[in-house]
């Protein structure tokens, strides 16, 4: 058998036995079914929503202002009369978008620099380190308000404030990775036959970085969903009539003890998505960890 069909067989069997411990934790497969419901609903939302006009605010009905949930609107209309249901529904394609967005651009960006500074050292190490260090120094949602304030409220200039606070932390998290792996035996024996830098930090640094990263990611996505929720309920993010969930919390806390079906449902998609993805990500936390992995061999 050649080198690579074994490395091949090798990497399934680990991905074998990290689904097998991510299945056999009850909470964390709750996460990944919840999660796989809120994907499929967001890409097929426009199919799903009983009211897709209304979902994305093209469309009104006064005429239906503030019902409450019922067999015709099971989470009831808004303000302007639009079925909630189809707006929470509609809303989910835009939190999935923009948490995807902003993790992506964090993982792109901080984890080759900080990969980079951890195997370098040196002033490579320094510089990068204190420019992250300076922006680690403000509270992220804190900085991100700052940033969205200065752009302009909108969805996308939210996602732009949200990606630049968020990519210190993975280059911080891949630097204390490439710091305990650059002396490694395997790398070692790379750099002795001469392998150069780049090289091993792509084909032996980054990929045995990975798993904390992912991990990392996955519980990112989540706290994404509920910080752009939060830029769009000060009225820094999505604008009206975006189905934006943070942003139908806003709009229904002035109704809240009345109408309270306005805030709360967006406000329970928020709650759950968020959950689901801190689940899936304390489930893969010990599907991924390769003393767990060797404990439990199948």
């Amino acid at each position: 058998m050649g080198t690579r069909q074994q490395g091949y067989l090798e990497s399934l069997t680990e991905y074998r036995m990290s689904f097998y411990l991510l299945r056999k934790n009850p909470v964390s497969f709750l996460g990944l079914v919840i999660l796989v419901g809120f994907v499929i609903t967001a890409l097929f939302a426009p199919w799903l929503a009983p009211y897709p006009d209304q979902g994305l605010g093209i469309a009104t009905n006064l005429a239906e202002q503030f019902l409450p949930p019922s067999p015709s609107h099971i989470f009831g209309t808004d303000v302007y009369g639009r079925d909630i249901l189809s707006r929470v529904i509609m809303g989910s394609r835009i939190s999935l978008q923009v948490s995807l967005l902003v993790v992506a651009f964090a993982l792109l960006v901080g984890t080759p620099l900080g990969s980079l500074a951890g195997y370098v050292g040196g002033w490579v190490d320094e510089a990068i380190m204190r420019v992250t260090d300076l922006f680690l120094a403000f509270p992220a949602l804190l900085l991100a308000m700052a940033i969205a304030v200065l752009l302009g409220p909108s969805l996308t200039n939210s996602m732009i404030a949200l990606a630049v606070t968020w990519w210190p932390w993975y280059t911080r998290l891949s630097r204390a990775q490439a710091v305990a792996l650059r002396n490694r035996p395997f790398v070692e024996a790379a750099r002795a036959i001469g392998v150069s830098a780049r090289r091993i930090l792509v084909g032996h640094v980054l990929p045995n970085s990975l798993a904390p990263i992912i991990v990392q990611a996955t519980v990112d996505i989540g706290t994404v969903v509920l910080a752009s929720a939060a830029l769009s309920f000060l009225g820094l993010g999505a604008q009206q009539p975006s189905p934006e969930w943070g942003l139908q919390v806003a709009l229904g806390r002035t109704y809240v003890l009345e109408q309270w079906w306005i805030a709360a449902f967006p406000g329970l998609a928020i709650f759950v998505t968020s959950l689901a993805f801190n689940l899936l990500g304390d489930g893969l936390r010990e599907a991924l960890d390769p003393k767990i992995r060797r404990s439990r061999r199948i």
